[in-house]
């Protein structure tokens, strides 16, 4: 059994809600735990806030934030994942901000970036990743890491 599957199912089993907010994942994150039948026990929903606007609008991440640190920085993945909690209020709340390339990498934020919120139970949890491949790999990669860590948080 695929890491998904155990934590989809696990997730059911123990009737935990959970919600997201993507941005660099775009809608990866969603599509896997809608592959599941039985799903809607425990998915609330998916937000694509690929944009600045998006994210403030949604999620209300200060405008400052996105300013002050940009929209791929620990600070805007924490705002995404309080601001889905104060919409949603499921016990886990994951958000994705970051660079999958191949274009938009700086010196300080290279392709591959990805900051990855996951508040569980009200504890907020952030994750800086560098992960090295093409677009649909990286995505792939940050999609792993928040089931493997889900996973291991329930």
């Amino acid at each position: 059994m695929s890491t998904l599957n155990k934590t989809i199912s696990k997730l059911i089993k123990k009737n935990i809600s959970i919600s997201v907010a993507e941005s660099c994942t775009g809608g990866l994150i969603s599509y896997n735990i809608t592959k599941y039948s039985g799903v809607s026990k425990i998915f609330s929903g998916g937000i694509i806030c690929y944009s600045n606007k998006a994210k403030i609008k949604y999620l209300s991440v200060p405008r400052k934030t996105l300013l002050k640190y940009g929209a791929v920085s620990s600070n805007v993945a924490e705002a995404m994942i309080n601001g889905l909690y104060d919409n949603e209020k499921t016990q886990i709340c994951v958000s994705t901000t970051g660079i999958a390339g191949p274009d938009g990498g700086t010196k300080n934020k290279p392709v591959g970036l990805v900051f990855i919120g996951i508040k569980f139970n009200k504890k907020n949890f952030i994750y800086k990743k560098f992960y090295k491949g093409n677009r649909l790999e990286i995505q792939r990669k940050a999609k792993e890491f928040i089931f493997k860590t889900i996973e291991k948080l329930i």
